[in-house]
């Protein structure tokens, strides 16, 4: 027997799929794919004993799991709901539209400008072999962050930044948060990633790096004290090695 199908089942079917995709991708940033598969194959076998095999019993004691497993699912996944709520509030795509076609070249040199001392900062400090923490903060607030460390709010530069993350330096393990063009904190706390495919050689810097990029927008610039080389972690992804030139690409993007 046939059923209509019409517009509106169309974008219901849309926007569930929707839904599942950004779920998916939520899940792949914070480590939890495996989690995220096993709901899926769980609300699948529901389905299926309660609404096609109608076995009465078994899906009543389903049902009754998947009550409480909404509440356990929130309690588990309750930073990566509010980073998803942030996200809403903040309306990120619909501001990098408007920058986008209202930006002209002389707003593009004055961005260039704020960003090189960073950029050149860097530089200097991996030829030193200096070790370096820097997240620039973007739409998502990271005021929890900010409150582990020492208050600064300074204007952005090369001079301070490499004073800052000097070996004698009582701030130097932490890392640095710019918002808005200027150094608020320094000496902050990162939530480290747990994920099992970093690889082994990066290390405690490059896991925090990871952590506060999976959980925010923000991008998270490390500076190895061994290697000396820059990477940098953006939503949940490494970008190792960079030149000076690609780091001042990826930031001015």
């Amino acid at each position: 027997m046939f059923f209509e199908f019409g517009i509106k089942d169309f974008i219901d079917i849309l926007l569930v799929a929707l839904l599942l995709y950004y779920s998916y991708r939520l899940m792949k940033d914070s480590g939890s794919l495996n989690v995220f598969t096993g709901i899926l194959i769980f609300i699948l076998t529901w389905l299926i004993v309660s609404q096609i095999l109608e076995m009465r019993l078994l899906g009543s004691i389903l049902d009754k799991l998947v009550s409480v497993g909404v509440l356990a699912i929130i309690v588990i996944f309750q930073d990566e709901i509010r980073r998803f709520l942030l996200t809403l509030g903040t309306h990120r795509q619909v501001g990098a539209l408007i920058k986008f076609f209202t930006r002209n070249n002389k707003g593009e040199k004055k961005e260039n400008e704020d960003i090189l001392p960073i950029v050149m900062a860097c530089i200097s400090m991996g030829k030193q072999k200096t070790g370096a923490l820097i997240v620039i903060e973007h739409s998502i607030p990271l005021d929890d962050v900010l409150r582990t460390g020492e208050q600064i709010n300074a204007d952005v530069n090369q001079r301070l930044i490499e004073n800052i993350f000097f070996k004698n330096s009582p701030l130097h393990d932490g890392a640095m948060v710019i918002r808005k063009k200027k150094i608020i904190a320094a000496g902050c706390i990162l939530p480290v990633s747990h994920n099992l495919d970093i690889p082994k050689e990066l290390g405690l810097r490059h896991r925090a790096a990871m952590g506060i990029s999976q959980e925010s927008d923000a991008h998270a610039i490390i500076v190895s004290e061994e290697t000396g080389s820059i990477s940098v972690a953006y939503k949940g992804q490494f970008y190792l090695r960079l030149s000076g030139e690609e780091l001042e690409s990826m930031l001015s993007r």
